[in-house]
C-alpha cells in the first residue's frame, strides 16, 4: 500500500508555511511525549498511515507502545506514544488524527455489520463510492473489519451495468461484446452483470459467459428467489438499498455476496485525541493491548 504522496498532499494542506502557533509558544529543541487516546470501542485502522505521517514531518519522532492495526479497542485505550520535537508532533497531530478517525471509523462499521451476518455464508463488500484520492486507504479498513474489496477500479473487472446494457441495446449484446473483447485483448478479467428484475436474470442464464450477477435493489424475498433460479452456476450479489437493519435478512438468502456502498461514504469516524503527556504522568502513558 504507497500512501506516502497521499500524505505529503495532507500535511501540505494543512501546514502551508509552518504551524505558526507552535513555532510561537514552544521553545526551539524542546522535546516531549503526546499518546493517541481512543475515545469510543472501536476497531483501530491506520496505524501505517500516521507512521508516516509523522517520519515526513520530522524522522526523529519515534513512536512506541502500538496496538497492531485491526485489533478491537475499547474507549479509554492508549494506541501508541510518541516522542520528540515537541513543534513536531503538534504539527503532525490534526493530520494524524484525520487519518485513523476515518479509518478506524470504517473498520468498526465494518466489522460491526460482518459481526452480524458471520454465521452466514455472505460475505460483506466494499465499492467505489469512496473519498477521492482515499480509496486504497479506505478499502484497506474495510478488509480490517473483516469486509473484502470489490474492484479497485474500472481496470481490475469487468462490470456490466444497467447504462451498459442500455447503450448496448440489451444483455446478449453487452454480454457478446464483452466477450469478443477479452479475446481481441487477450483478457482473462472477472465479469459480473448487474440485472433489475427477474427477466433480465433469465437472459443472463441463458447467455452464460459472467462470473457474478448483482441483483440490484431486489427485495430480501426476490434475493431469494433469484438465489434459487441460479441455483449456484454463478455466483451471486445483493446491491442497494441494504443497511444495518436489513443485511441480516438479506445474508439469510443464500446469496453469495453484499455490496454496501455506505461503509466508506456514510461513515462516521472513530473519536480519538492527541494528547500531550507531560513528564510526572509518564508512567500512565504504556499503551493497553484490547484484543476481540
Amino acid at each position: 500500500m504507497n500512501f506516502e504522496q497521499i500524505v505529503r498532499m495532507a500535511l501540505a494542506e494543512d501546514l502551508g508555511d509552518g504551524d505558526h502557533t507552535s513555532l510561537a509558544t514552544i521553545g526551539e529543541g524542546t522535546e516531549g511525549m503526546a499518546k493517541l487516546l481512543v475515545k469510543a470501542n472501536g476497531v483501530l485502522a491506520g496505524l501505517p498511515v500516521a507512521r508516516e505521517v509523522f517520519r515526513q514531518v520530522d524522522p526523529n519522532l519515534h513512536m512506541s507502545g502500538m496496538i497492531g492495526d485491526g485489533q478491537f479497542v475499547e474507549k479509554g485505550t492508549v494506541a501508541f506514544t510518541v516522542e520528540g520535537d515537541i513543534r513536531s508532533i503538534l504539527a503532525s497531530e490534526r493530520t494524524v488524527l484525520n487519518f485513523m478517525q476515518r479509518l478506524s471509523g470504517i473498520a468498526t462499521e465494518t466489522f460491526r455489520i460482518t459481526q452480524m451476518i458471520r454465521d452466514t455464508h455472505a460475505k460483506i463488500l466494499d465499492t467505489r463510492k469512496t473519498t477521492p484520492g482515499f480509496r486504497e486507504l479506505e478499502k484497506y479498513a474495510v478488509t480490517l473489519g473483516g469486509g473484502e474489496n470489490h474492484r479497485m477500479g474500472l481496470f481490475d473487472m469487468i462490470m456490466i451495468k444497467d447504462n451498459h446494457v442500455d447503450y448496448a441495446k440489451g444483455i446478449g449484446n453487452a454480454i457478446k461484446a464483452v466477450v469478443d473483447y477479452q479475446k481481441k485483448w487477450n483478457k482473462t478479467l472477472h465479469v459480473e452483470i448487474e440485472v433489475r428484475n427477474f427477466g433480465e436474470l433469465l437472459d443472463v442464464i441463458n447467455a452464460g459467459n459472467i462470473d457474478r450477477i448483482m441483483l440490484d435493489n431486489f427485495s430480501v424475498e426476490d434475493v431469494r428467489s433469484a438465489v434459487e433460479v441460479v441455483a449456484g452456476r454463478f455466483e451471486t450479489e445483493a446491491s442497494g438499498g441494504i443497511t444495518i437493519d436489513n443485511v441480516r435478512n438479506y445474508a439469510e438468502t443464500g446469496v453469495d455476496y453484499i455490496s454496501m456502498g455506505s461503509l466508506t461514504h456514510q461513515i462516521k469516524s472513530l473519536d480519538m485525541s492527541l494528547k500531550a503527556v507531560i513528564r510526572r504522568f509518564y508512567e500512565d502513558s504504556t499503551p493497553h493491548k484490547q484484543t476481540r
